[in-house]
């Protein structure tokens, strides 16, 4: 099992399933344009032995299928079902929630037990304006049928100055009516954001979060798992709400996550662009390939932050959150 000095090894692994998406958020894309499947994507069973070769290089316990948008992808019925076979302490997805309805059968007959739904608004027209794609009216609607079958949800909010900010409340509301876990994530400087004044004009830190949330509630800090990205708060009789505060106050060196892209890319930290193409191994002979992907590894893990999060060029979207 590959360690570093700080103790980090993988633990979660997060496959990308595609690049393409139905939405066009704010965040993610500066020009509106919905993001397309990436050059040369690999095929089901191509991805599927990859996954295979790092869950037997040991020491990965949770797996969760990300994009894009994972649900507009047709390789994942196959890949999500086998993922639910496999011996995984945990194996889950975030999506936009869009295609939830459509999607339903798959993922309770599968034995979904837990999903995380990204949703920056519950009002329709702030909802537009962000997304720039779907409807809120049918992932509300998902969100209903997996309550009902009492699958565990985890809704994610970017909070964003001039953009949303009015709906901390709304938002928390909501799930905390629905014993839903609402995590709010603070702006990445990443992709587009990285040029221009967007990010700077629209970050809203942790202070300023719980400012908000503070205005209604009492609350206070409770723990969270060793490798955690979330800071988790209690509001007595009401529930919990987390904050993902890569900015405010990183978590990169206890961060445990490994990410392939659907090209076969991996990389070792979304704020480190340098990646290493696995697709060789796929040719490479069965004999050779625990060498090869030990060293790609190494390299990946090599990659992560030794502090904070510094921000990348690279679009999330193209290797999963």
């Amino acid at each position: 099992m590959i360690v570093d000095s700080y103790g980090r090894r993988f633990r979660n692994l997060r496959v990308s399933l595609t690049s393409a998406c139905n939405y066009a958020c704010t965040y993610c894309v500066p020009d509106g344009k919905r993001l397309q499947p990436a050059k040369e994507e690999l095929e089901a069973e191509e991805l599927w032995m990859l996954v295979e070769l790092l869950v037997n290089s040991g020491g990965i316990e949770k797996l969760r299928f990300t994009g894009g948008e994972p649900l507009l992808s047709p390789k994942f019925d196959l890949l999500f079902s086998r993922a639910m076979e496999l011996d995984f302490l945990d194996v889950s997805l975030t999506t936009n929630g869009q295609f939830i309805p459509k999607k339903a059968e798959i993922l309770l007959k599968s034995g979904l037990k837990r999903i995380n739904i990204s949703l920056d608004t519950l009002d329709p027209e702030s909802f537009k304006e962000i997304a720039r794609g779907g409807d809120l009216k049918t992932v509300l609607e998902g969100i209903n049928i997996l309550k009902e079958n009492q699958v565990e949800i985890k809704i994610n909010m970017v909070p964003m100055l001039g953009k949303n900010e009015n709906q901390i409340l709304p938002l928390l509301d909501f799930c905390l009516e629905r014993g839903i876990e609402l995590r709010f994530i603070e702006l990445m400087n990443m992709g587009h954001l990285r040029s221009g004044n967007q990010y700077l004009l629209e970050f809203l830190g942790m202070d300023k979060i719980l400012g908000y949330i503070g205005e209604r509630y009492e609350y206070s800090r409770t723990n969270a798992p060793y490798d955690s990205t979330a800071i988790r708060y209690e509001i007595p009789g009401k529930g919990v709400f987390g904050i993902i505060a890569n900015n405010s106050e990183p978590f990169c060196s206890s961060c445990t996550r490994l990410r392939v892209s659907s090209n076969g890319l991996l990389y070792g930290c979304l704020s480190n662009a340098a990646n290493f193409d696995l697709k060789p191994l796929l040719k490479t002979p069965e004999m050779d390939r625990p060498k090869r992907l030990k060293d790609a590894l190494n390299t990946a893990l090599k990659h992560k932050q030794d502090v904070s999060f510094t921000g990348e060029v690279t679009v999330m979207k193209f290797i999963g959150g």
